[in-house]
């Protein structure tokens, strides 16, 4: 299989199928290359690591994934079913199974709503003549450490930014556990990135129980890699909108091939990881999405760029078991042509 944006699907079942996606917006008379042709699959029970630069279009593409925002063109199979052909009941019908948990937990709960209210609004509006409403909200503020006696009645101006998270994650496990019969996907756009370390910690060992438990599919998008590693089973690394690196989390960080991927490592605060040297860190600021470079888009800060970089886009190529890179110059540890096709 080859391709731009194709080459690292994984065969076998999937819950969520994401192909060629494509957001643009425009601006003025000029067109914001937001997300540029992104393909990925995700098994049931994966945890799949979206992570790249503020603004390498991330958090985009999982709004696009979520319907959020409708994509310019490109496909999303949930559970066997487009959403981009569908809208209105039938959408939200299609993705009841599909929950995002934003950055901001606290700004993301209607501050005029208690927290039982909060848990059990999507219930309420699929109640698909349930009787249990009430105990599943029980069940799922329990499992994420929230005590309902004390907290339910409570509003969310009342709790931490940690203990709101907790809240957003038991929302979503609610949707999950009332539908046990299909799979579920959680879509975590930075869920720690404003929470301290020793919450991170917390909430990152939830959300490893939650998936066993429940048996949860997650899409996990951060920009920082070291979160990402320890809870991530595969991780793509995105630039500018395209995908440039895919593999699974443990050979990503042992072997990034990738020159972008290899300076992001080598940004990380070393604490006795084995990573790229800190020679390889990159300069300067990002190209605009109104005008990306031609061919690759890295080249602009990449210290290997060639002229067939700038005259020929690099397409996602396998290098190793499900390991793959677009690069024309990949840090190769044995040479391999990432010229030919599968």
């Amino acid at each position: 299989m080859a391709g731009s944006g194709t080459a690292h699907l994984r065969e076998g079942a999937t819950v969520l199928s994401v192909r060629n996606l494509v957001m643009e917006f425009r601006s003025r008379r000029r067109t914001v290359q937001a997300v540029s042709d992104v393909s990925f699959d995700l098994a049931p029970g994966e945890t799949l690591g979206l992570v790249g630069e503020s603004g390498c279009g991330k958090t985009t593409a999982g709004e696009g994934v979520m319907q959020l925002t409708s994509p310019t063109s490109g496909s999303v199979h949930f559970n066997g079913r487009d959403l981009t052909l569908l809208s209105g009941t039938a959408l939200r019908g299609a993705r009841r199974g599909m929950q995002m948990i934003f950055q901001d937990p606290v700004s993301s709960l209607n501050p005029r709503r208690r927290v039982r209210d909060l848990v059990r609004e999507n219930l309420d509006i699929w109640p698909d003549g349930r009787t249990d409403s009430d105990a599943l909200v029980t069940e799922a503020l329990e499992v994420v450490g929230i005590d309902p006696a004390t907290s339910a009645d409570r509003r969310p101006h009342e709790f931490s930014g940690g203990q709101c998270q907790r809240i957003c994650i038991a929302r979503a496990l609610v949707n999950a556990r009332a539908m046990s019969e299909t799979s579920s996907v959680l879509i975590l756009d930075e869920p720690v990135s404003a929470l301290d370390v020793s919450v991170q910690a917390q909430i990152l060992n939830l959300l490893e129980d939650l998936k066993d438990q429940y048996g949860l599919s997650m899409v996990f998008i951060s920009h920082d890699l070291a979160v990402v590693k320890n809870i991530s089973d595969r991780i793509m690394v995105m630039y500018l909108g395209k995908v440039c690196e895919v593999a699974p989390s443990a050979d990503l960080y042992s072997a990034p091939f990738h020159p972008y991927t290899r300076a992001l490592l080598a940004s990380i605060p070393r604490h006795g990881l084995d990573l790229p040297p800190a020679a390889e860190l990159i300069r300067g600021e990002p190209p605009s999405p109104l005008d990306p470079p031609s061919g690759c888009r890295f080249r602009t800060r990449c210290p290997q760029a060639t002229d067939r970089c700038s005259s020929e886009e690099p397409e996602l190529r396998p290098v190793g078991d499900g390991h793959f890179v677009a690069c024309h110059h990949p840090h190769l540890p044995v040479p391999v042509d990432v010229t030919a096709t599968t």
